[in-house]
């Protein structure tokens, strides 16, 4: 849903000149700015490392729900596929890498909840890598402009919860945000940078 968000804006923006989408599966969209790789195995781009020279920013969009998981299937997920990726890309150190984590996420990496302190690893070996690494930390995300969650759950409370966005944004502006104003926020840190790498969604929301 995230990845959808950030695709329209990147499409949208006059100063992309090219967008190449990785995943698992097609985007479903045609554009002239638009080239597309569909690899089963996203955590190997050995494939395609030669088509991704030249890219001024990876907008890294993948995730699951920890919802069920052991800690060590979402750490495979969220840990070991995320580095996968930006140990590759890192071989271009001028890339600037943006990482969508999660509002709570525990850099101490020591909390209670496990996917919290999964997601705090993963942030601070991102921070490690030798290119310029922003986390974003967004808490609700309300999709806009008919995207939706793959997740049948996740999208019939999307739908229910769309009515109520303008007073949430009102009464906890802190803690809710929109697929428009991450991909746009993300579009700021690759242009322009931020003023720290930890971004919260009071962080996401200003630059978006």
């Amino acid at each position: 849903m995230v990845g959808q968000g950030v695709l329209r804006e990147c499409l949208r923006d006059p100063d992309v000149s090219a967008v190449l989408a990785v995943g698992r599966g097609p985007t479903g969209q045609e554009h002239p700015k638009l080239r597309e790789e569909v690899l089963a195995n996203v955590g190997d781009l050995g494939p395609i490392a030669d088509e991704m020279v030249g890219y001024d920013a990876c907008f890294f969009c993948l995730g699951v729900s920890s919802a069920g998981m052991s800690e060590e299937a979402y750490r495979k997920v969220t840990f070991d596929l995320t580095l996968a990726v930006a140990r590759t890309l890192a071989r271009n150190t001028k890339l600037t890498f943006v990482y969508v984590s999660g509002q709570g996420t525990d850099s101490s990496e020591r909390g209670r909840r496990m996917w919290a302190r999964v997601k705090g690893r993963t942030e601070n070996a991102l921070l490690e890598l030798p290119f310029q690494t922003y986390a974003m930390r967004p808490g609700y995300i309300q999709p806009l402009h008919g995207i939706t969650s793959k997740t049948r759950l996740y999208s019939a409370m999307y739908a229910v919860v769309k009515p109520l966005y303008p007073l949430l944004r009102r009464i906890a502006p802190a803690y809710v945000t929109t697929t428009e104003q991450v991909g746009r926020a993300m579009l700021h840190v690759a242009r322009a940078g931020a003023p720290k790498r930890v971004l919260e969604t009071k962080d996401i929301n200003a630059l978006g």
